[in-house]
């Protein structure tokens, strides 16, 4: 890989000093930051081709809309979809996980079983819970093994035998644990029993390849705004028979073919599930985001994602009063770990003095740290511009916040 400095200068927000230090920004499972050309190619829109799309007749519409159906085709040849019309435009992975759950309910039968894993992301978690209670539909967790993380794989043919479930939803990197899941074999083992995939690929999107046909899924949800897209837009995959099938989610404009004061009818997918008026600018600037990372190459992105990860992870585990959450193995570029007699909240702004960004909480995985016995944690999360230097700069700081706080540190 090219050193992380050719790409860093693509990033303005980087060279800044916070607090009158340089900025460390080790929150990138929260939003990453942005390159130049994708804000260039969202000032290049507002300023040249800004427009409503599909339904005008003029230059500025016809060119906005041309745009926004090459972002869609830029965005199904990235992650191997079929065709664009696999590929539906949504605010992010929390609408689009709402979305499956809302429409693919409808077809569901009471009784029938949703199965989700014990680290899910709220967006993957709340959506189905609601479903279930409006459905009269059973719910399932996969359990992880400990605090490291992996999943209990010998207990899903048991649970998919034993049981009538209908759709398995689960995360390809966990936001807190940062362990990889084996997103092909579990889509592999639902096929088997007949039952509907959905990919969270929140936190791998941008971070490595993604290959739908390869994994098998269903559908599968991400988010431009964390793969160095803006916010605002994001993405639902979905197989196009099972596009075709679903009801729309929800409804209004744009997504309707034909109405009358008695009855209407939808669009063909993906249109369908795109009532209102579209993030248009934002699906731009994830095409460019696309273009930039493609440039780059995912796979050297996935490499220097999980060495820097277990980089990372080697130097805080390290420290005695430390607790280290994750895989001590390969793992994504995402660190949680609690403290000894510290309050994250205490340890990240004592790091904010020094100019470095974490985040701290529940990181919307609540049930996941209740079952470790954790009420929050520190997550320090890395992408390509990030260095084995600045983690160890991050760890020098470490250690003077845990000895002003009269903590042990080696």
């Amino acid at each position: 890989m090219e050193p992380i400095e050719t790409f860093r200068k693509d990033f303005p927000i980087l060279s800044q000093r916070v607090n009158g230090y340089p900025l460390v920004y080790f929150d990138n499972a929260a939003t990453t930051q942005k390159p130049r050309q994708v804000i260039d190619a969202l000032s290049n829109f507002f300023l040249s081709s800004n427009a409503n799309v599909h339904r005008g007749l003029h230059e500025l519409s016809n060119r906005a809309t041309e745009l926004l159906e090459e972002s869609r085709q830029k965005i199904a040849h990235f992650i191997h979809a079929q065709g664009p019309e696999e590929i539906v435009f949504t605010k992010g992975t929390t609408e689009s996980l709402n979305l499956v759950a809302s429409s693919l309910g409808s077809l569901l039968k009471p009784a029938e079983g949703i199965l989700l894993t014990e680290m899910e992301h709220h967006s993957n978690l709340i959506p189905w819970q609601q479903l279930a209670k409006q459905r009269g539909l059973r719910l399932f967790y996969l359990p992880i093994k400990d605090k490291e993380g992996g999943l209990q794989m010998e207990k899903l043919e048991e649970i998919f035998t034993h049981n009538r479930i209908a759709v398995f939803s689960f995360t390809h990197v966990s936001n807190t644990l940062g362990v990889i899941n084996p997103v092909e074999s579990l889509c592999s083992i639902a096929r088997k029993h007949g039952v509907i995939s959905v990919v969270d690929a929140a936190q791998s999107a941008g971070h490595r390849l993604i290959d739908v046909q390869k994994i098998g899924c269903d559908f599968l949800a991400f988010s431009g705004h964390k793969m160095c897209g803006p916010t605002g837009i994001g993405v639902l995959y979905g197989k196009k028979e099972w596009l075709e099938k679903i009801p729309p989610y929800q409804f209004g404009g744009n997504m309707v073919l034909e109405a009358d004061f008695s009855d209407s009818r939808w669009k063909d997918p993906p249109h369908k599930f795109e009532a209102g008026t579209l993030p248009i600018a934002e699906a731009i600037g994830l095409k460019a985001a696309i273009d930039y990372l493609c440039q780059i190459g995912l796979d050297k992105i996935a490499l220097h994602d999980e060495q820097i990860g277990s980089y990372a992870y080697s130097k805080i585990s390290s420290l005695p009063c430390i607790i280290p959450l994750g895989p001590k193995g390969r793992r994504a570029g995402i660190v949680s770990f609690s403290i000894k007699g510290l309050h994250p909240h205490d340890f990240i702004s004592f790091c904010d003095r020094y100019g470095i960004a974490l985040r701290g909480g529940h990181h919307c995985n609540k049930p996941l740290l209740s079952k470790l016995g954790i009420d929050s944690t520190v997550r320090a999360s890395f992408y390509f511009y990030n260095t084995q230097n600045e983690v160890d700069q991050f760890m020098e700081i470490a250690e003077k916040c845990l000895r002003f706080f009269k903590l042990p540190c080696n």
